[in-house]
């Protein structure tokens, strides 16, 4: 991996496995990172090939080769690689040597189980996460009641604010396919508590044309290059329509 400095501080850290830029941005604000010795809150910082950068007392190195996992997550594992209040994380279901490297590209909530992504390039990440690359991911949902066909038209069309769903199709009395390209935090529990429902059961079966298929809850399995590829070419030209 060829890195250009000066560069900023947050691009260095994705560029590290830290995580997204957003992520990283996140991390400078919070003051859990050190450029020698020196605690950096300033997201403009730039870093030079010399400096040396700690997060959380840990050394921040570029890393060489980039990887790709795809996870079926289980109820009750977080998405975050520390929270001092959780004992289980996705993450550490992916049994590799390079697991300390990686992190969760988006978010499932810790009620909800299916595919989430794991990587070290926060360029992939990043790229993937903004709403501007419109990236589907498609969820199955199961409520406590029937789900009737209006309340799902009214979520296409955007009439339950802040929400709207790029698509749905009603799968049986209480369950349903619906397709997010941006997702906010917990949006489609909040969207059917909005319309008068409980989800009891969300599954994310697909992001962009990754799907979960077979893979065994708990079980992972590494991106193949033409999928990871397809991903970005995907992405990027979406965000250039």
């Amino acid at each position: 991996m060829k890195i250009e400095y000066p560069i900023r501080l947050q691009s260095y850290l994705a560029k590290c496995g830290v995580g997204s830029r957003r992520g990283c941005e996140e991390l400078i604000t919070q003051g859990r990172v050190m450029v020698n010795n020196r605690k950096v809150t300033e997201l403009g910082t730039k870093v030079d090939e010399d400096d040396i950068v700690y997060v959380d007392d840990m050394l921040a190195e570029p890393e060489e080769r980039n990887y790709y996992y795809a996870l079926n997550k289980p109820r009750g594992y977080v998405c975050t690689n520390y929270d001092p209040n959780e004992t289980a994380y996705a993450r550490d279901l992916i049994d590799v040597p390079e697991k300390s490297l990686l992190f969760n590209v988006g978010r499932l909530d810790k009620d909800s189980q299916g595919l989430i992504l794991f990587t070290n390039d926060g360029d992939f990440a990043n790229l993937i996460m903004h709403p501007s690359s419109e990236t589907e991911k498609e969820y199955i949902v199961r409520t406590d009641l029937e789900i009737l066909k209006k309340d799902m038209d009214d979520a296409y069309r955007g009439l339950i604010r802040p929400y709207r769903i790029k698509s749905y199709r009603i799968l049986g009395k209480r369950d349903a396919s619906v397709v997010l390209t941006e997702g906010k935090n917990r949006e489609i529990r909040n969207m059917f508590e909005a319309m008068g429902y409980e989800v009891k059961r969300l599954t994310r079966i697909r992001i962009g044309h990754i799907e979960l298929g077979e893979l065994g809850l708990g079980k992972y399995r590494k991106l193949t290059k033409s999928e990871v590829n397809s991903l970005i070419e995907d992405a990027k030209g979406r965000k250039a329509r």
